[in-house]
């Protein structure tokens, strides 16, 4: 068998990997903006800045409509187990950025809606997201950053 192209140095820098690095870059960027945001309640603020609050909490945030969701629906959208959602709503609830209602149109299902303290962090969310994106801007270039931008949009398809 010929190793000669097994070399290790394309499974370092390949795209996917280089992705991976980058949101993960990126997320936890957003997280310190939010840790600092003196807008974010300390309580909350606390939380991101001891590193208890984590980008899989950010699937949430990203994910859960204002109307609210099922557990189902949300954890479909983010690409989730419903169990780890679930465990994730779990935490979300007990930190009061959501909580659970009965669904109108079916006894048997709960809703999973923003508490007002949660719409807080989604607004703080907002603005370290456009901070972020700013940063990137500010260290690529605007016209990398815009290539970049367009040629993830076009990648992440149905996706985005």
């Amino acid at each position: 068998m010929d190793t000669t192209n097994l070399s290790p140095d394309w499974r370092q820098a390949h795209l996917g990997r280089l992705l991976g690095h980058a949101m993960r870059r990126f997320d936890a960027r957003v997280l310190e903006l939010m840790a600092a945001d003196t807008q974010v309640p300390l309580a909350l603020s606390n939380l991101a800045a001891r590193d208890q609050v984590g980008a899989a909490h950010v699937h949430i945030t990203r994910h859960l409509s204002l109307r609210g969701d099922r557990l189902t629906d949300l954890a479909q959208r983010a690409g989730m187990a419903k169990q780890s959602m679930a465990a994730l709503v779990d935490q979300c609830a007990a930190w009061g950025l959501v909580a659970r209602e009965s669904d109108p149109r079916d006894a048997r299902a709960r809703i999973v809606r923003f508490t007002p303290l949660g719409l807080d962090w989604l607004q703080a969310f907002r603005r370290a997201v456009a901070q972020a994106e700013a940063e990137f801007r500010a260290e690529v270039g605007p016209e990398v950053a815009t290539v970049v931008a367009l040629g993830l949009e076009a990648y992440a398809g149905g996706y985005a």
